[in-house]
């Protein structure tokens, strides 16, 4: 029986969906090699969780990731905390959740905020028409 975790993550409206197999050390994002994935800061936000945890844990063990709605970072934030819960569901390692939490809490935790709806007599959520009596 092969060993499989699935995991999942969050950011804003993003949401990724990874999968953590047996295997030589891939990591597919939405099917493209994580080497490939443009553009090199939301790769290199991604690539942060497998640089913190090491080669060692890293290198047989295949990660596919979906990531799907929101913007780019969004996704790679979204992609990133799936595959950071899922090293730590793979491994039952308590100090590599304790590192990846010092060295950033977004890693494991999702960050609530969302932006706020539009109201009526304004062109956004706060902002109201001005009025002039002159």
């Amino acid at each position: 029986m092969k060993k499989i975790v699935h995991t999942s993550g969050k950011r804003k409206t993003a949401i990724a969906r990874a999968t953590f197999y047996e295997g030589k050390g891939r990591v597919r994002i939405n099917k493209t090699p994580v080497e490939l994935y443009q553009p090199e800061l939301a790769r290199l936000k991604i690539l942060e969780p497998l640089k913190l945890a090491g080669e060692e844990i890293t290198k047989n063990i295949d990660i596919k990731v979906n990531v799907r709605g929101g913007g780019i970072m969004g996704q790679a934030e979204a992609a990133r905390m799936a595959i950071a819960r899922g090293l730590i569901q793979w491994t039952n390692d308590m100090e590599l959740k304790e590192k990846f939490s010092q060295y950033d809490r977004t890693m494991l935790v999702g960050d609530p905020r969302r932006s706020e709806p539009k109201k009526y007599g304004g062109r956004g959520a706060r902002a109201r028409r001005q009025k002039s009596y002159r």
